[in-house]
């Protein structure tokens, strides 16, 4: 009998990903709901359970603003599990509310939406790598934007004319980056590493609070981010970036050596990880 696949969803307890994980434990995946609030996640995993007959999921709470808390989530992912089928590195800032306009910084002292939305996954993916090869072959899914543009390394902080906005889409441009150099160094076999964009202003918080509608359905971003995490046709691709269901190109500095290496230099240092 084939066990069932377990898979990790970073904010699992809102939009795109509490919907996600409602779709496979309903499919009998087991997943590992991570959020910052207890109370949420604890609402979350009730509702998974009831909803769908299934054993409540384990619950792992970490602030990702916080790069301790993200190696913590690590080793706990690895203390409750011995396997680990799929990654989704769903939790994110967005460019506005309910998070604010203004630069912030995280505990570490980095600007926080690049902090969020990039480093802490790309973190949390190096940190779980080992537990992903030892169950390969297995997926690394980073939501991430077609919101995206290109990152100045002269100001990788953005101290100069931020907007909430510029942070964004320089942090999920950089989510990708990482993606597209992490799938060249592990061999697809073992893990493939892929983002798209799931959908345009889906119903979600931080888009009905700062811009007031939606354009795609909760649905639509499900349907696209749960073909990345369970197609059959795509094992074995890796290092590509999808819209929606479609593979498109990221903004072209994600595909330039020079600033992937760079990137990748600096992310390293930023996190104090050695790499792969």
């Amino acid at each position: 009998m084939t066990s069932p696949r377990t898979i990790l969803i970073t904010g699992a307890t809102d939009g795109l990903g509490r919907a996600l994980a409602h779709r496979l434990a309903a499919e009998g995946a087991t997943v590992l709901l991570h959020g910052r609030d207890q109370g949420r996640l604890d609402r979350t995993a009730e509702e998974i359970s009831t909803a769908h007959g299934v054993r409540r999921p384990a619950t792992l709470r970490a602030d990702l603003a916080d790069l301790a808390q993200v190696r913590a989530l690590a080793a706990e992912v690895r203390a409750t599990t011995d396997r680990l089928d799929v990654l989704v590195n769903n939790a994110g800032v967005g460019g506005g509310e309910p998070d604010g306009r203004s630069r912030r910084t995280s505990s570490d002292g980095h600007e926080l939406r690049f902090a969020v939305n990039h480093l802490a996954g790309f973190l949390l993916s190096l940190e779980l790598l080992p537990l992903l090869r030892a169950c390969a072959p297995a997926r690394i899914v980073n939501v991430a934007s077609a919101g995206q543009e290109a990152i100045d390394f002269d100001d990788l902080m953005l101290e100069r004319d931020y907007t909430g906005i510029r942070a964004y889409c320089r942090s999920k441009l950089a989510q990708i980056t990482t993606g597209f150099e992490l799938a060249a160094r592990v061999p697809a076999a073992e893990v493939t590493v892929n983002s798209l964009h799931p959908a345009t202003y889906m119903p979600t918080k931080m888009v009905l609070r700062e811009i007031g509608h939606s354009i795609d359905s909760l649905e639509d971003g499900v349907a696209a981010t749960h073909r990345l995490v369970t197609d059959p046709a795509l094992a074995g691709v890796t290092g590509r970036y999808f819209d929606r269901t479609h593979e498109a190109r990221a903004d072209a500095q994600a595909y330039d050596p020079r600033s992937r290496a760079e990137l990748w230099r600096l992310s390293l240092r930023l996190v104090d990880h050695l790499g792969i």
